[in-house]
């Protein structure tokens, strides 16, 4: 599933579109990625709108545009953003096409997990509004990464930094380099996590999402070398630090990985 800096990438790939107008839309108004959008007014009011901007917020995306039109974009699992040829003919799992003089601007997802809003209004969006501090945010702060884990003192923090209303845009793979980097047990219940290792974890998100963005965000590049990333996808991966074998294991219905020396 993408995670924050693969969302940043994708989102950049439709900014070429900012300073143009929407020509015409095509989409697959059945689909379950239009589930609560109004689809006849998107495809009403879309036309001959500029689009203005965009910004990433955790796993999704927000598009303004002219009119007080607000678009967001949820990639779900296997949701991607392209660009293609100004006549471009949309495939099967096309669900979202906007066409431009240029360009055309194109949103596939094969597994339809993935979600299209839409908002007309002055106002931004409540769905948009109402996100998550982001973590690189004066208000993602350590006060607020302690009292997120203490209303939840019975989960394995592996799923505490899955929830995206305390860490939005971490991903699985994310939090695994998290925990290995801060040495936490994914197991570890946030009862028991201690005040210095809470210090840890906060440093290490703020950091891993620092450079993940710095270095995937541009053009998706992997993580630095030395980075737990590059081992954990291996069958027989080994730490990095002293080549401890890894050791996997199903946590709260998700794949951890980690280190049984670095991660006691």
């Amino acid at each position: 599933m993408p995670e924050l800096a693969e969302v940043d990438y994708y989102r950049k790939q439709w900014d070429v579109g900012i300073g143009a107008a929407i020509t015409r839309v095509a989409l697959h108004e059945d689909k379950r990625v239009f589930r609560g959008a109004d689809v006849g007014t998107m495809q009403r009011l879309l036309p001959h709108k500029k689009m203005l901007g965009s910004e990433s917020g955790g796993k999704q995306m927000l598009f303004r545009l002219s009119g007080d039109l607000w678009l967001g974009i949820h990639l779900g699992m296997t949701g991607k953003m392209s660009v293609s040829v100004p006549r471009y003919e949309p495939q099967k799992h096309d669900h979202l096409v906007l066409y431009q003089r240029e360009r055309s601007l194109v949103f596939n997802d094969l597994r339809q997990f993935g979600r299209v809003k839409f908002h007309h209004g002055k106002e931004m969006p409540e769905w948009w509004s109402n996100l998550a501090p982001a973590v690189a945010s004066k208000a993602f702060n350590r006060e607020f990464v302690s009292e997120f884990l203490r209303r939840h003192p019975k989960l394995p923090i592996k799923a505490t930094l899955l929830l995206q209303d305390g860490f939005p845009g971490v991903g699985n793979w994310m939090a695994d380099e998290i925990l290995w980097r801060a040495h936490v047990s994914p197991h570890r219940l946030n009862s028991n996590l201690t005040k210095s290792s809470i210090q840890s974890l906060y440093d290490e998100v703020r950091f891993v999402c620092r450079v993940a963005l710095e270095e995937i965000g541009p053009d998706f590049s992997d993580p630095p070398a030395g980075w737990l990333f590059h081992e954990r996808w291996k069958r027989a991966g080994n730490c990095p630090k002293h080549r401890t074998p890894l050791k996997r294991e199903t946590i709260r219905g998700r794949t951890a990985a980690w280190c049984p020396r670095c991660q006691k």
